[in-house]
């Protein structure tokens, strides 16, 4: 990995020689390594077609064992192609039954170490007498990252490759041999990890079965007066780390930037570009987008760019930003909505400019606090005795923090994102910390050893630093105290802005925060305030810390016990409001509201929860400021909990007041529950003047690009959104850019005009079903319906489902609770099926090709009449309508159509199939805001035959 040490870079450097001689007595005595190839990934749907495996002793292969396996099913062709076994080659071979019988004679019940041991495993033991191979099984996928945990990839192919051992070839006996090679050199990887540590890992949760455990056990006994210092591990992996911080641009006069002939030059043919990407064509609009950054920045101004799909953003704007960034040596930034992005940049774009540019380029990634291991809770884990909090094996758990144990002592800055975690098995909470919770000044790594704040200063010493909205909005609100001093960006995915900035810089109060926070709180012999008592109990100011804890027990208790009466007036207030949604409603507290009898049976409760949440926050503090100047490691917790006690107290007092004009002020309630899920809401109504005050003044440049910004070609909302227009006339700039596609030729808008209006629900719902029921028919699936309500989607997936599975096509919908990731991953591999879906997939859903070549829209996506924000604009603004919910409804519109349209090749329709419109002026917004030129306005009974003929002509 980039940024590694170069005193691990020797170390690895010499791992292969040393392996040759060192030797590791009984935990190399006697030991299986193993492969397997199978016809292919699933378990339940694959069988075993080779085993071959190799008794090691020491340093030699003293034994093998190899045998295809006949599996009771023909090879699949890409099975074949990639091992080169064939039908032939397993008709005559034992069965899987006599094959791992042969197998458990060889092995012998000795540990078994295989690659992945988990998939080998799973088929060995599937065949009858496969759990009698071995008890042991030793993976060495996940043993290689705790013992090399620089790396950048642990794929036995690559150890192979990088420390010269047996090449791996998809055949089992070669893999073999491959692994037998990288085993000794990842025991020794182990010991160049920090002394005491392998003590540490092997004495942790010794209750737990754990594979590992043995080796650490072992090599321990080789050191056993080594002490491990997680403290000092940290201390020296960031001593060998110390390059030069960047300029703020703050102290220069302006950016020196290249011409812009220069520019033009790295996306001609030859040029810098075309090296990064050798059959790289160059494409007018994207020159002139690089063209355009250059200029802005050269001139300190903004600039507003939407970029049709295929012009190549990202790369049009990171080349003149990295320019600027090497030239004047500061720190450039990008900020990104989608992970997708930001993955897409930082392993893929950045590494092959920086391969490219005379001198290279530097740059990092900053994310979220759970992103980052916590070394506070690191520690705590490794020495409690608790039963380890997982559904499955807590093993799982050992192995996450041997692996982060590791990675931390070897790694100056990092995150979790690559560590090859199984979250699925191992809780995020018991190795992470959210802000709220961060000991901060109170934790012994703050803040030099801490991964969190090492990640900013790691930020302030490179070239690019790629983040996400969420994080540069939070920055904005903590005044700059996240990121670094970065005066240059890129805000790609800007269509999003705004609402991600009003979601980070809402305060919000809720009850099942509320409930967590007062429960890890506890009380005399629970939680933080009984561990805090027993930890005091012997203090030689015993008493009055006993005094402090008992004032602070009591108030936490008398707190939680308003919070809980809060949020069921909370509860009773919303039968009094207005709200759509049938399960989730969110309520305005508007001057109705407050002036109404409701609300006045709602205040006492609420003022008592204010005066009890003051009173907590005041005696937790007092404690933490008086027991920190003697014991500042006991009360950790309770600084967080006094920290965060007193930010729920700030919120609600500004809620329930609403005297603040810059604020809706709202409040949810789970209609599907009798309790809990209550919140109460203060958002932002003008997110634009807390852009133009707080942050576009510190910035000398901000690019804001997306695909879908303008209305009609019309940027004034999307200024108006993010605050440009309320900054001096000449200081920024919009431009719209076609795209690359010709989606004339390959994109169609249909618009079915006929269909009723939704306040007729029988007549709308069965002209829906039938429109839905043909275009399904006439694409042969592939389709995406995207609705506004869940109502309508489900009443109509119950009458659209049954026809089309009698007509042979998958059809799945977006159930409560289901999970948007699953949905994603099934529609894009099943080219025929198709999907009805809500909010999550209008935007940043990419199924290119054949997957989706159908996008349906029943309704317009407005804002509802009773959303909260609507209401507070409605209130303030005699045209709130027109100036929010309309071009807020037509971006919607614009981001669901591009998800058909992903690549030059792809084609697909577009079906509205809401009459508004054709029958209102507003219609023309949309439909002139449209990628195509023109639509086709066709009756709702003969849009399936239309589709039908369109097909003909545009499949290839």
């Amino acid at each position: 990995m980039a940024g590694t040490p170069d005193f691990i870079v020797k170390q690895y450097e010499t791992l292969a020689e040393r392996a040759r001689t060192r030797t590791f007595g009984l935990i190399e005595e006697d030991v299986i390594v193993l492969d397997t190839e199978t016809t292919g990934l699933s378990v339940q749907d694959s069988k075993l077609i080779e085993i071959a495996a190799a008794r090691l002793r020491g340093r030699e292969i003293i034994d093998r064992f190899d045998t295809f396996v006949h599996p009771g099913i023909p090879i699949p062709e890409e099975i074949t192609r990639l091992t080169s076994i064939t039908d032939a080659d397993v008709a005559h071979a034992p069965s899987s039954e006599q094959a791992v019988a042969m197998l458990e004679e060889f092995v012998g019940g000795c540990p078994v170490i295989a690659h992945n041991a988990a998939f080998d495993r799973s088929f060995i033991e599937a065949v009858k007498g496969g759990v009698n191979v071995s008890d042991v099984w030793i993976d060495s996928l996940a043993l290689s990252r705790i013992a090399l945990p620089r790396l950048s990839s642990h794929k036995l192919a690559d150890l192979a490759e990088l420390f010269g051992c047996a090449a791996v070839s998809h055949r089992a006996i070669d893999d073999v041999e491959a692994l037998c090679g990288v085993w000794r050199i990842l025991l020794v990887g182990l010991t160049d990890l920090p002394r005491g540590l392998m003590r540490r890992l092997a004495d942790m949760h010794p209750d737990v079965p754990w594979s590992y455990r043995p080796i650490f056990s072992y090599l321990a006994g080789e050191d056993p007066d080594g002490i491990f210092s997680l403290a000092a591990a940290r201390t020296e992996v960031l001593r060998a780390q110390a390059p030069e911080e960047r300029v703020d641009a703050d102290e220069l006069p302006g950016l020196i930037m290249p011409s812009s002939d220069e520019v033009k030059a790295c996306y001609a043919p030859g040029g810098l570009v075309n090296r990064m990407y050798p059959g790289y064509e160059p494409r007018a609009e994207q020159v002139d987008m690089a063209c355009e950054v250059r200029d802005a920045l050269a001139t300190g101004t903004h600039r507003v760019i939407e970029a049709g799909t295929g012009v190549g953003k990202s790369v049009a704007y990171l080349v003149p930003f990295a320019e600027a960034a090497r030239r004047n040596h500061v720190t450039v930034g990008i900020a990104t909505k989608s992970n997708n992005l930001a993955d897409q940049l930082m392993y893929h774009e950045l590494p092959r400019l920086a391969r490219e540019l005379p001198g290279g380029l530097t740059f990092c990634a900053l994310k979220g606090y759970d992103h980052y291991p916590c070394l506070r809770k690191l520690e705590r884990m490794s020495r409690s005795t608790a039963e380890i909090k997982t559904n499955r094996d807590p093993a799982d758990t050992l192995t996450a923090v041997a692996v982060i144990y590791a990675f931390v002592c070897q790694s100056p800055t990092g995150d979790l994102d690559g560590l090859g975690i199984r979250w699925r098995s191992v809780n995020r909470a018991d190795l992470t910390t959210p802000s709220r919770e961060c000991a901060r000044r109170l934790c012994p790594f703050y803040p030099d050893r801490c991964l969190v704040h090492g990640a900013r200063r790691r930020a302030a010493r490179v070239d690019v630093v790629v983040t996400n909205h969420s994080l540069l909005f939070r920055n904005v609100a903590a005044d700059g105290k996240i990121l670094p001093p970065i005066r240059h960006w890129v805000v790609d995915e800007a269509h999003s802005v705004e609402r991600e900035a009003r979601r980070q810089w809402a305060l919000s109060v809720s009850a099942d925060e509320a409930r967590a926070l007062f429960e890890r709180l506890g009380g005399e012999r629970s939680g933080v305030m009984g561990q805090l008592i027993r930890n005091l109990a012997g203090s030689d100011a015993a008493t009055l810390y006993m005094g402090l804890t008992a004032k602070a027990t009591a108030s936490v208790q008398r707190a939680s016990l308003a919070m809980a009466e809060l949020f069921e007036a909370v509860r009773e207030l919303s039968r009094r409001g207005k709200a759509d949604g049938y399960d989730n409603a969110n309520i305005w507290i508007g001057p109705d509201m407050r002036a109404s009898a409701g609300w006045q049976v709602f205040l006492p409760p609420a003022l008592t929860a204010i005066d009890a949440l003051d009173e907590a926050h005041r005696n937790l503090a007092s404690l933490v400021e008086t027991v920190s100047e003697d014991k500042p490691e006991f009360v950790v917790d309770a600084a967080d909990a006094a920290r965060r006690t007193g930010e729920i107290h700030d919120a609600l007092d500004l809620i329930v007041k609403g005297e603040d004009e810059r604020y809706v002020y709202s409040l949810q309630v789970n209609r599907r529950l009798r309790a809990g899920g209550e919140s109460l809401t203060a958002e932002l109504l003008d997110v634009g003047e807390m852009l133009a005050t707080r942050w576009l003044p510190e910035v000398h440049t901000a690019i804001f690009t997306s695909a879908t910004i303008s209305i009609a070609g019309n940027f004034n909302h999307f200024n108006r959104a993010v605050g440009l227009d309320r900054l001096s006339p000449g200081s920024s700039r919009a431009l719209h850019l076609d795209s690359s596609y010709d989606f004339d030729e390959n994109m169609t808008v249909v618009v079915a005009g006929d269909v009723p209006d939704p306040r007729n629900r029988d007549a709308y719902l069965d002209t829906l079903e039938q429109l839905l029921v043909d275009v399904h028919i006439a694409m042969g699936g592939s389709a995406l319906t995207l609705f506004t309500n869940r109502r309508d989607m489900e009443e109509l997936y119950a009458r659209v489902e049954p026809k089309l599975a009698a007509a042979g096509l998958e059809l799945a919908c977006q159930q409560r609770n289901a999970s948007s990731r699953q949905l994603r991953d099934r529609f894009i591999s099943q080219k025929s099926s198709s999907l009805f879906a809500l909010k999550a997939f209008w935007e940043g859903f990419d199924a290119s090709g054949d997957t989706l070549r159908c996008v349906v829209i029943p309704k317009l996506p407005f804002s509802s009449p009773t959303d909260p924000l609507s209401c507070e604009r409605g209130l303030r603004e005699e045209r709130a309508w027109a100036q929010y919910a309309l071009p807020e409804a037509v971006l919607e519109v614009k981001q669901a159509a591009g998800r058909l349209i992903r690549t030059s090749s792809d084609v697909g329709v577009l079906v509205l199939a809401d009459s508004r419109l054709v029958t209102k002026g507003y219609g023309k917004k949309f439909l002139s805001s449209l990628p195509t030129s023109g639509y086709q306005r066709i009756e709702s009974g003969q849009v399936g035959r239309y589709l039908e003929l369109w097909r003909r002509t545009h499949e290839r």
